[in-house]
């Protein structure tokens, strides 16, 4: 199955999955966090507080605040005991349902991610680099469906990216999507929210249509640019895009192939140097430094 969401029915619905509020660490109650995004334009957000035990193990329930034009997708932020590096893991999982159970006394990260899978949930290594996940610590998390390749939160201590632990583990031949998420938390300190974001291809609104979708891996992320279309065709890649000033084809091959120009909307890269590797994937920057990343396309 190649990830290429472009020409799948249905449309593109912006969205946040990773976000606190004051039920947890965050600063403020969940309407106000769904209505930061709502006038932001977004079409969903997922408020993912930590599920921990000062916290009451709870799940932040938002369903009162859909309506026809925004949802929402319940979700948490799980933590167990621990990574190589950390005291405990940071494991995504939108779509859970309520009355998920605290975690166990001796249960692992990834027993609990696999509990969480289980139960119906899109589950995410959290923001790898400011954990200092390590690629042992992320080949045992074998419930994982994406790894969080751009955090925000994590960006103010420079180590917003992860691509370079994803990359690895797709090289692997793990069958994991990426996503971009804002982390926001809205302390005076943070960042701001709506700086990340995922397009999720989906015929509707409905949060479990998103999930399925979010599962499938029918979605890009990006922090400003859009894709419109990947197209691959012969022993190339054509990428539409709003105006960007480079297009990067990259695979699990050291190097790239590389298109710069002023306002690029459209442009064919070769995959001839992609032939011993088992996907490609496409990074999009904008004028302004805003970047769009492609999922994984499996050759």
């Amino acid at each position: 199955m190649r990830n290429v969401p472009f020409e799948r029915p249905g449309r593109f619905w912006r969205g946040n999955l990773h976000t606190h509020s004051n039920l947890s660490d965050g600063a403020l109650p969940p309407d106000q966090v769904a209505r930061v995004y709502q006038q932001a334009g977004y079409d969903f957000v997922a408020i993912t507080d930590h599920f921990r035990s000062e916290y009451g193990f709870a799940l932040t329930d938002t369903r009162e605040l859909r309506t026809s034009e925004f949802t929402t997708i319940l979700g948490a932020e799980l933590h167990a005991p621990r990574t190589e590096f950390s005291s405990e893991w940071h494991i995504l999982a939108v779509g859970l349902p309520l009355g998920f159970l605290p975690t166990g006394p001796n249960e692992t990260g990834p027993e609990l991610a696999r509990r969480a899978r289980d139960a119906g949930a899109f589950i995410g290594m959290a923001h790898p680099a400011a954990s200092l996940l390590t690629l042992a610590d992320a080949e045992s998390l074998d419930a994982a469906d994406a790894v969080e390749v751009y955090n925000v939160l994590a960006a103010r201590e420079d180590r917003g990216d992860s691509w370079h632990l994803c990359d690895l583990l797709l090289g692997q031949g793990r069958r994991l999507s990426a996503y971009a998420a804002d982390d926001a938390h809205f302390q005076l300190q943070d960042p701001p929210g709506c700086l990340a974001w995922v397009h999720v291809r989906a015929e509707s609104l409905d949060p479990a249509a998103l999930l399925a979708a979010l599962k499938a891996g029918q979605y890009y992320s990006s922090t400003g640019p859009e894709i419109h279309a990947i197209r691959l065709h012969g022993g190339g890649l054509t990428v539409r895009c709003s105006p960007a000033s480079k297009v990067v084809v990259t695979g699990c091959v050291p190097g790239s192939r590389v298109r710069e120009g002023d306002a690029l909307i459209e442009c064919t890269l070769p995959l001839d140097m992609f032939d011993r590797s088992t996907y490609v994937r496409v990074t999009v920057v904008d004028a302004a430094g805003g970047r769009a990343w492609s999922n994984p396309i499996w050759l």
